[in-house]
């Protein structure tokens, strides 16, 4: 029975290995981390997070990201179970919404009892020695019971880590230009697509089905549990999330687990809540799928309220410079990494917070994004790019003020539309223009543009063409000072001058 089962893992890997992967998307990761009073990092173990990059046939793309916890096992398994029950004829065009919403839902049932089938082995073999252990057997000498108890003992342990574990998971499926996002547990999904108006929009797609969503409570409350009780322990079994793929003592035990021995029935789930299809004709912009880890990380550091903002603002200040998505993925990963590292050993409000991060996964799709054409200088007409302006570390909560990107020249005026609570504001990318963006925080009272209003622009305005250089070989400016420099003459009249003058020499 063994032996089958690893055949039939070993069989989905091989099904999927030939599937090409998608040349559209990117992942950036990073392992968990713990610091030490002098602020250096340990991995404390394994990374155990797994991902999705694939393409279909018949314009089909799967994207996922698995938060592996207790070991890697259950995420890998759910890769690669997933992949063959979604990439290997089940989905063509044809299909409605109804239907793509049905195979999600049936896949993951699949990648749950197809996973326990493979352990069913083990935890026979567990619940055997476990009621060998119990002290019934009087015909054997106490040397003869320990000797072998201890056996058992080593055994048992290498079982428990064979079969325990489990995941979240959030995947993401493209079919007929049409996004659809299933999700178990605490992952997220954020779209962000140019508005109609020039603007870009940031949509959370789902929720996450954690100790503090209301409508899990509700559920777990008809399931006969306290909720109020649930929602004060913030975790069941050592995790935030109320619904996962794996983890068999929270779907096989859970009567011996006092959090849940009122349910009358399993209250830790692996049905997905399935949302879409969200339609992609005509959509700018970048789709996001991130792991527990990576959101907690940037809410640790920064608190949870512009945690989508400040992540998406990352990514169009990285999609303006770099020329691979990998390279854009990771460096918003280590960004968060280090933002995450520096609240920490700056002794702040939120440095307590902050002792420790789980491994972090950020996968990028963009969608008719244009990302940074090679380094030119504005003699050789090329483009000018965006100046990314580090966030601040003085500050002690999530009021953060940021200056995401500074393009010039412009050929027309970007102007800031209405703020809302996960809005970020850009210009729409063309070819062969920069991508702006301007995050504007309701905790903030910097914004930035790039643009400014008024006869006096900051920005001269400059066609396309190379700039030449002047009779004294010197370039124009971009940035015209001579505001400043009258300013700056009308507060410094008292008759003490600067050493050298301002102003253009």
């Amino acid at each position: 029975m063994a032996a089958q089962r690893r055949t039939m893992m070993q069989s989905h890997q091989s099904w999927t290995d030939d599937l090409p992967l998608c040349q559209m998307c990117g992942v950036g990761r990073a392992p968990n981390c713990v610091y030490g009073p002098d602020g250096k990092g340990t991995q404390s173990h394994l990374m155990e997070d797994g991902h999705l990059m694939l393409r279909g046939e018949d314009g089909c793309f799967l994207y996922g990201v698995f938060n592996g916890y207790d070991g890697s096992r259950v995420a890998s398994f759910a890769t690669q179970c997933l992949t063959a029950e979604l990439l290997l004829g089940q989905l063509n065009s044809s299909h409605t919404d109804n239907d793509v919403r049905r195979i999600l839902t049936q896949a993951f049932d699949v990648v749950e009892k197809s996973y326990f089938d493979t352990i069913d082995d083990a935890l026979a073999e567990k619940a055997h020695l476990s009621n060998y252990l119990l002290p019934h057997n009087e015909n054997m000498s106490f040397h003869q019971l320990s000797s072998q108890g201890q056996k058992v003992q080593e055994r048992l342990k290498e079982l428990e880590q064979e079969v325990s574990g489990g995941t979240t998971a959030v995947v993401a499926l493209i079919l007929n230009n049409k996004l659809y996002v299933a999700n178990v547990g605490t992952n997220r999904v954020l779209l962000c697509k140019s508005s109609s108006d020039g603007q870009n929009q940031v949509l959370q797609i789902g929720r996450p089905h954690s100790t503090d969503n209301e409508d899990e409570l509700q559920r777990l409350a008809a399931l006969g549990l306290d909720s109020a009780r649930v929602r004060q322990a913030g975790q069941i079994a050592g995790q935030s999330s109320t619904r996962r793929l794996g983890d068999y003592r929270v779907k096989f035990n859970y009567n011996e687990i006092d959090l849940l021995s009122s349910a009358k029935s399993m209250p830790v789930i692996a049905e997905p809540e399935i949302h879409g299809s969200h339609s992609l004709d005509g959509v700018t912009g970048f789709l996001l799928l991130m792991s527990e880890g990576l959101i907690n990380a940037l809410e640790s550091a920064h608190g949870p309220e512009q945690v989508n903002q400040e992540i998406v603002a990352m990514v169009a200040a990285e999609l303006a410079q770099q020329t691979s998505l990998e390279a854009v993925a990771q460096s918003v990963v280590e960004r968060v990494k280090r933002l995450h590292h520096d609240v920490y050993v700056s002794g702040r409000q939120r440095a307590a917070y902050c002792s420790r991060h789980e491994d972090m996964t950020l996968l990028i799709r963009t969608l008719n994004y244009p990302l940074a054409d090679a380094v030119l200088t504005p003699t050789q007409g090329g483009r000018i790019y965006p100046v990314s302006v580090p966030y601040s570390n003085s500050q002690s909560t999530s009021k953060t003020s940021v200056t995401l990107s500074l393009v010039m020249p412009s050929q027309s005026t970007l102007t800031n539309g209405t703020n809302t609570a996960s809005t970020l504001e850009e210009g729409t990318p063309t070819p062969g223009q920069s991508p702006t963006a301007t995050l504007q925080s309701t905790n903030t009272q910097t914004q930035s543009s790039s643009s400014s209003s008024g006869d006096g622009s900051l920005f001269r305005q400059r066609g396309s063409q190379a700039a030449q250089p002047d009779e004294t070989g010197r370039v124009p400016p971009y940035v015209d000072f001579s505001q400043f420099y009258r300013l700056w003459g009308g507060d410094h009249s008292d008759g003490q001058s600067t050493q050298g003058g301002l102003g253009p020499q």
